[in-house]
């Protein structure tokens, strides 16, 4: 026959008299002491079970949770029943009362069940059995339970603040690693394995909204082609996060009809429990769902969710700033491109077409180039055309024009300076070496660098090393030195103007650029070069040359070289009536003004018949070669025919027209 009794907290005068439990009362103490240091509710239970079956006499106790089958929390002793009376278990939880029953079998033992009462460990008993349990037995097991739920919710609570401290700490270690990702596929699946770790499940799946086709896209998909899944954007569990912008704990995926068995079935998997939180952008726009799924131990919980929650926020901050960081590597790329197809050098005369070959050379190198010439020629362009046909192409081509810097100004420049190094140094700044790291550095004008500018910069030339002004720390440099001038250095080295060492470091490799004048055959195509360009600028077809105009340009003495005649064109192409196709010889006379140019001009020791002579001499072989040889145009721009020019020439005495008679 079995008997069972019930007790609640403080029903039993036990409970009323200090004088009594004192063994109890030690006993409570003792349990809250452990609770103060010890972490986790499963090493606490397993300290502590044993001091309390000693306190109450039973052979076997545990402490048990209905979650809704029994999952034993912790244990100690030996099991005596071959099966628990769950009936009696449920009872006690029913009743919120403390039970004790007595079995009626030949052993004689006996079953207490506890209600712990801690609100985080919801449906927990403490279960205790032993041989005649009995007496005080009851009332001491509920005033220890009693203390036990308390300890348990204390521990629990630093339990919760340890694991949410160490998943924050986790979290921010995490988040670090995802700005070292600057491909978005990739950061995709570093975020969605990160999150599986933290979680402790078995995947998860970064789901973006895609609003413009009412579609969700997964990533990672594993088990799908291309590791990509589409969605609708309304469909399934996820969908009702989209939908509502709130998270959704599913703790049985098969029973819960929101949820959308087909991909297991695609897939192969088979999904037991999910999470799926919403993620939204830093201006509170949602932009997709994050979800976890396949708990390993156990179901998903608020920390769980709040842990999500917060990984979903980095994650969305890491994918917008890793597509901006994409967007910039192919707008770089782009405007590489672009530029290596703009940097031309544009001729067929000798020179140019020599000139090519040695900017494709040495392009493949990373020799130190000198390149000099009259303003105009085209330095820079020769400059970019060494970076951009070589392997440091994609990597910056810095400009500094020496002329423009003083010599108090050119270190902070060059070599940049740290916040509070001089006055209105408010901040720290790179100079132009940093900022050309990797690629190349194009000072122009090296001729009118300062003593002291000259002294510094070929310091780091020889140690490729660079020190900010104000700084101490030695920055490594990897930067390619072109040079470029319009003066001669070596007569400034011989004048003691620029520094004989500097000279050769820097002329490793010397390209003089030949003046406009030299290259009359390069003329026209440069002109039409230019005018193709700046007519695509002005939005209008590209414009082309009448004969006269051909003459005249090939007439002038372009003492402006190739900016000038770049200049002219694009002055034609924008102020060009738009309901004209060509240019007429009218519209570059109030530019060029052949009248004023002014040949080589006789020796004024000469007499005036031979200084006569000699001028023209020298204008009809300008004119010659601006025609590039031909003999019509060269007569037609000098106003005569052409059987008259030779007779002139013959009459000049100029060999070339008895080079022409033969």
């Amino acid at each position: 026959m079995t008997k069972t009794t019930w007790l609640k907290w403080n029903e039993h005068p036990w409970f009323s008299r200090s004088e009594a439990g004192g063994g109890a009362v030690q006993l409570c103490e003792r349990l809250l002491q452990a609770s103060l240091r010890q972490v986790g509710i499963k090493p606490f239970l397993a300290e502590q079970l044993s001091e309390i079956a000693g306190e109450v006499g039973s052979q076997w106790t545990a402490a048990l949770r209905r979650t809704p089958e029994w999952e034993t929390l912790g244990r100690t002793g030996r099991h005596p029943l071959e099966r628990l009376p769950f009936d009696f278990l449920e009872e006690a939880l029913d009743r919120e009362a403390g039970g004790l029953k007595t079995l009626d079998e030949p052993t004689g033992w006996s079953i207490i069940a506890v209600p712990l009462l801690a609100e985080p460990l919801a449906g927990t008993l403490l279960v205790l059995t032993g041989r005649n349990l009995g007496g005080e037995a009851l009332p001491l097991s509920v005033a220890v339970g009693r203390a036990l739920g308390l300890c348990l919710r204390i521990t629990c609570a630093r339990e919760r603040h340890v694991r949410r401290e160490s998943r924050l700490r986790s979290t921010l270690e995490i988040t670090s690693s995802f700005a070292r990702e600057r491909k978005s596929g990739r950061l995709l699946e570093v975020i969605a394995v990160e999150a599986t770790r933290l979680l402790d499940c078995d995947r998860s799946s970064i789901f973006i909204l895609d609003r413009e086709h009412n579609e969700v896209v997964a990533c990672p998909a594993l088990g799908f082609e291309g590791g990509t899944l589409r969605l609708p954007h309304d469909a399934g569990i996820v969908g009702e996060v989209i939908l509502s912008g709130k998270s959704v704990r599913v703790d049985d995926a098969y029973a819960d009809p929101r949820f959308n068995p087909n991909v297991d079935k695609q897939s192969g998997y088979r999904t037991r429990n999910l999470l799926c939180v919403p993620m939204h952008d830093s201006e509170g726009e949602l932009v997709g769902a994050f979800e976890g799924i396949n708990k390993n131990d156990g179901s998903f919980d608020d920390e769980d969710e709040e842990s999500l929650k917060q990984l979903g926020i980095h994650a969305v901050t890491a994918m917008r700033n890793t597509r901006e960081w994409e967007q910039l590597i192919r707008s770089r790329e782009q405007l590489t491109e672009q530029l290596t197809r703009d940097v031309r050098i544009v001729g067929q005369s000798p020179a140019i077409v020599a000139l090519r070959a040695t900017v494709e050379r040495l392009a493949a190198t990373d020799l130190p180039v000198l390149i000099m010439g009259e303003s105009g020629t085209g330095k820079e362009v020769v400059a970019q055309a060494l970076h951009f046909q070589g392997s440091r192409a994609k990597s910056p081509f810095v400009a500094v024009n020496c002329a423009a810097l003083t010599e108090t100004l050119l270190e902070s420049e060059l070599f940049g300076h740290e916040k509070g190094a001089f006055t209105d140094a408010h901040e720290a700044r790179q100079g132009k070496f940093e900022l050309a790291e990797g690629g190349t550095l194009f000072l122009d004008e090296i001729g009118d660098m300062s003593p002291g500018g000259q002294a510094k910069l070929l310091r780091v030339l020889e140690q490729k090393i660079v020190t900010r002004v104000g700084g101490a720390k030695p920055i490594p440099i990897d930067a390619r030195v072109i040079a470029a001038t319009n003066a001669n250095l070596a007569d400034f080295v011989r004048q003691k103007r620029f520094r004989e060492d500097l000279y050769y470091r820097l002329s490793v490799v010397t390209q003089v650029l030949p003046p406009l004048r030299d290259r009359p055959e390069d003329i026209l195509l440069l002109a039409e070069h230019f005018l193709k360009r700046f007519s695509q600028q002005a939005n209008r077809p590209t414009l082309s040359l009448s004969s006269e105009a051909r003459r005249r340009l090939q007439s002038h003495h372009w003492p402006g070289n190739i900016r000038e005649l770049r200049n002219l064109m694009e002055r034609v192409a924008f102020l060009t009536p738009m309901d004209r196709d060509r240019v007429e010889a009218d519209d570059l006379a109030f530019i060029l003004s052949p009248g004023r140019e002014a040949p080589s001009e006789p020796s004024p020791d000469l007499g005036l018949k031979e200084a006569t002579r000699q001028f023209q001499q020298v204008y009809i072989r300008k004119a010659i070669q601006r025609a590039t040889g031909n003999m019509s145009q060269a007569a037609e721009v000098l106003g005569l025919h052409r059987s008259n020019l030779y007779r002139k020439m013959r009459q000049l005495e100029m060999q070339e027209a008895e080079a022409e008679d033969e």
